[in-house]
C-alpha cells in the first residue's frame, strides 16, 4: 500500500460575491501518495488552482484541513507556514516568475539560500548541477529577459528543486510554452518523478496529463473521478492518451 504524503479533509474555499458566498472548494477530500505524479483536471473555473493553493499553504482554506506527512498544516501561522512551504514544497507555475535583475543562476541560489542548513557553497554547486541538469548551463548567468520561455521555465524548475522539496506543486506549467518547450519541461517532470520526486500537477492540457500515474477530476469544487496509471513510457504515449481521453469523456470533460 502507497504511504500518503498529503491528505485534506472537508476542505473547503469561498469568497464573497455580491453580498453572498463563491463557494470554489466544497468539502474536498482526497490523499496525495508518495511517488505519485498527480495530476488534476477539470473544466475552466472548476477550482483545480484554488485547491492547488489551498493544499500547498499559498492560500488558507475557509474549512477543513491540510495534512503533510501526517502533520496539520492548513492553520499554521504564517511563519511557521512559509517555513514549511521553503523547506518542504516546490513550485512552478504557469509563468517563470524569475526575479528580472538576477541572473538564472542567482534566481536558483536565491531560493536556496533560504535553506539555513546547507552552506553558500553547497547551494551554489547544487544551483549549479541543476540547472545543468536543466539544459540551462550556458544561460544561467544571464538575465530572464535574456533567455527564452522555455529556458526560464527550466530554470523556475532548478529553483522549485533547490532544497530537495518533498511534494513539488506545478500549476499549468507548460500553459505558455510552444511544442519543443512543452515537451522538454514535461520530460523534466516526468524524469524527476521516476527518481522519486512527489509531483502534484494542475493541467488542462491532456498531452500533459499522459504524464500521470494518478489523474484526478474535479468538478464544481469536487473531486468526482480518479484513475491510476503505470508510470510513462514514450512508446505508450498515443495508447495513453486515448486512455486519458475516454477517462475525460466518461467526466463529461
Amino acid at each position: 500500500m502507497k504511504k500518503v504524503i498529503m491528505k485534506a479533509e472537508d476542505l473547503c474555499k469561498s469568497f464573497a460575491n455580491n453580498g453572498g458566498q463563491n463557494h470554489v472548494l466544497d468539502m474536498v477530500g482526497l490523499e496525495i501518495y508518495e511517488g505519485d505524479f498527480t495530476v488534476i483536471m477539470g473544466s475552466s473555473g472548476a477550482g483545480k488552482s484554488t485547491l492547488l493553493y489551498a493544499l500547498s499553504g499559498m492560500d488558507k482554506p475557509t474549512g477543513g484541513e491540510v495534512y503533510y506527512r501526517e502533520r496539520p498544516v492548513s492553520r499554521l501561522k504564517e511563519k511557521d507556514m512559509a517555513a514549511l512551504r521553503a523547506g518542504e514544497f516546490g513550485f512552478v507555475f504557469q509563468q517563470a516568475h524569475l526575479v528580472s535583475n538576477l541572473t538564472l543562476l542567482e534566481n536558483v541560489t536565491a531560493a536556496g539560500f533560504l535553506n539555513r542548513h546547507k552552506s553558500g557553497k553547497e547551494v551554489t554547486e547544487r544551483a549549479e548541477a541543476l540547472l545543468s541538469r536543466m539544459n540551462v548551463e550556458n544561460a544561467m548567468h544571464r538575465l530572464p529577459s535574456q533567455v527564452s520561455g522555455g529556458e526560464a521555465q527550466r530554470a523556475a524548475i532548478a529553483r522549485a528543486m533547490i532544497n530537495e522539496p518533498g511534494l513539488l506543486f506545478a500549476d499549468e506549467p507548460t500553459g505558455a510554452l510552444n511544442k519543443r518547450n512543452t515537451q522538454e519541461v514535461l520530460n523534466l517532470l516526468t524524469e524527476l518523478n521516476a527518481e522519486g520526486q512527489n509531483i502534484l500537477m494542475v493541467t488542462h492540457d491532456i498531452k500533459a496529463a499522459v504524464r500521470a500515474t494518478r489523474l484526478l477530476y474535479l468538478e464544481d469544487g469536487k473531486v468526482i473521478g480518479e484513475m491510476s496509471m503505470q508510470p510513462y513510457c514514450k512508446e505508450d504515449a498515443k495508447s495513453r492518451e486515448k486512455q486519458v481521453d475516454a477517462w475525460l469523456a466518461s467526466m463529461e470533460w
